[in-house]
């Protein structure tokens, strides 16, 4: 099998962020995707989650 795409890498640190990962795309991820990819993917959603909440934040009060 070849290297998880784009999308699958942000499917999969979606899924995995709000806890609902699979245990057949969990094992999928380890065998054929590269760790680096899932950090760094993991690292971008994070930054992008907290800059929602702030914006949110900060236009409601």
């Amino acid at each position: 099998m070849s290297k998880p795409t784009i999308t699958q890498v942000f499917k999969s640190v979606l899924a995995a962020f709000v806890g609902v990962q699979s245990e057949e795309n969990r094992k999928k991820d380890f065998e054929h995707g590269s760790l680096s990819t899932y950090i760094i993917g993991g690292i971008i959603f994070t930054v992008l989650f907290v800059v929602a909440i702030v914006f949110l934040v900060s236009t409601i009060v």
